[in-house]
């Protein structure tokens, strides 16, 4: 099993085991109670047949998270020998499966898997037998009795603010960049209980690193929450996304695929950013954009009585500050961007183009690179869960003048130092 399979692991368990650990005094029973509750359902396990989760496996996973003080490696799951393997339908044709049954609520199951082929919604190699289908299409109300009832929604509110946010992103209008006309993305996160806007702000593009981006920021102004409610656009199903919000304590959780209702908040604001906010803008650049933008929030939005809660949503939001859990200090750790690589003979790591040294010791190891998009050169490398530092860009330059003595270290001459250093900088 790969790092990045491990990683997918651990914060899926972290999701099961979220409301146990997260720090929130339970009343009497109510633990127990979530137990049972989380041991009925049933559960897609990723590398694994299985959808039923014992009460022995829970209570071990919260153990472990607990004895690690809170460490997402601690739910690595033991090695094996066997990869793990795959489930049987993957995401796309799943995703295909059920929206194709909306548009034909009365096929049966062969003819669903004909419409699959010929309209290309299942990949030539994949296989789609009929007894798959159905239980696909019955574990998630789409066959037989369960299929056409009406869905039991009820309307709900986070009890405390940072309990729940949601998040989505809106299409925004073009604005001049480079002599042409962009388009741009309204990523927005809101407080569910409060209806504050922890952060929100106009991109180029709705790409993950945007939506990270945004995320940070409004982990680092308003604190962390325990519950992110997300939809399955390909931003949100980001493996790196997971795990950052898993290694933060913060449970992501995935609307179910068409039934956009769950995000009701943030859809509402997005309605009130276009008839409030956009029908009066009278910018042209995308710095317009979001200054307008934070104006009308800080100074409009967040100050005026909402209509669902009787409070504007920044009284609503610091009338409990003390329930509120602040970021860690190394937060933008947290959002680096992970690869591994093998160090080579001449102890050199090539990452995204660049060429960087790695220490002696670690030549022929496969090492772990810890870096920002945005700060290409500083890449941290970590081996066996043990940091060696920053890892120095190659100057050719500089190696061509070295010495190597018998024991395969390296030393530079004082009068080659002399030359290569003038002023304390590197020349």
């Amino acid at each position: 099993m790969t790092e990045q399979d491990k990683k997918q692991v651990a914060a899926f368990r972290f999701g099961v085991i979220c409301d146990l650990v997260n720090g929130v005094q339970l009343a009497a029973g109510e633990q127990e109670r979530l137990i049972r509750e989380k041991c009925a359902r049933k559960w897609q396990i990723p590398f694994s047949n299985k959808t039923r989760i014992s009460r022995s496996t829970v209570l071990r996973w919260m153990r472990l998270y607990k004895n690690s003080n809170g460490r997402l490696e601690s739910l690595y799951p033991a090695a094996r020998s066997d990869c793990g393997k795959s489930r049987a339908l993957d995401q796309d044709t799943t995703l295909g499966l059920i929206e194709l049954r909306r548009q034909l609520p009365k096929a049966t199951v062969k003819q669903l898997i004909a419409q699959m082929h010929q309209r290309g919604l299942a990949g030539p190699d994949t296989r789609l037998s009929p007894s798959t289908v159905y239980r696909f299409l019955r574990r998630h109300g789409l066959i037989g009795s369960a299929a056409g009832v009406p869905v039991d929604r009820r309307k709900f509110e986070a009890e405390l603010p940072n309990d729940l946010w949601q998040s989505d992103i809106m299409h925004g209008p073009r604005v001049k960049m480079d002599g042409k006309r962009r388009k741009t993305y309204l990523v927005a996160i809101i407080d569910d209980h409060s209806r504050l806007i922890t952060h929100g702000q106009f991109y180029l593009s709705e790409k993950l690193s945007c939506y990270l981006d945004c995320l940070e920021r409004a982990l680092l102004r308003r604190g962390l929450p325990r519950k992110l409610y997300v939809d399955n656009g390909p931003a949100f199903r980001s493996r790196h996304l997971e795990h950052v919000t898993a290694a933060l304590g913060i449970a992501l959780i995935h609307a179910k695929p068409y039934q956009p209702e769950g995000k009701g908040k943030i859809e509402r604001f997005f309605r009130t950013v276009r008839g409030d906010y956009l029908s009066g803008f009278q910018g042209l650049s995308l710095d317009d954009l979001n200054e307008a933008f934070d104006l009308w929030l800080s100074q409009l939005y967040h100050q005026r009585r909402h209509s669902a809660t009787g409070q504007s949503p920044f009284a609503r939001f610091t009338s409990q500050l003390q329930c509120l859990r602040s970021a860690p200090d190394n937060l933008k750790d947290y959002f680096r961007q992970r690869a591994r690589r093998r160090v080579a003979k001449d102890r050199t790591i090539t990452l995204n183009g660049r060429l960087f040294e790695a220490p002696v010791a670690l030549i022929g190891q496969q090492v772990e690179l810890l870096y920002h998009n945005q700060v290409p050169d500083q890449v941290e490398i970590v081996f066996k869960q043990r940091s060696y530092g920053m890892a120095r860009p190659v100057n050719l330059h500089v190696n061509c003048r070295v010495k190597r003595d018998k024991n395969r270290q390296t030393q530079i001459t004082s009068a080659q130092q002399h030359q290569t250093y003038r002023g304390g900088k590197l020349l």
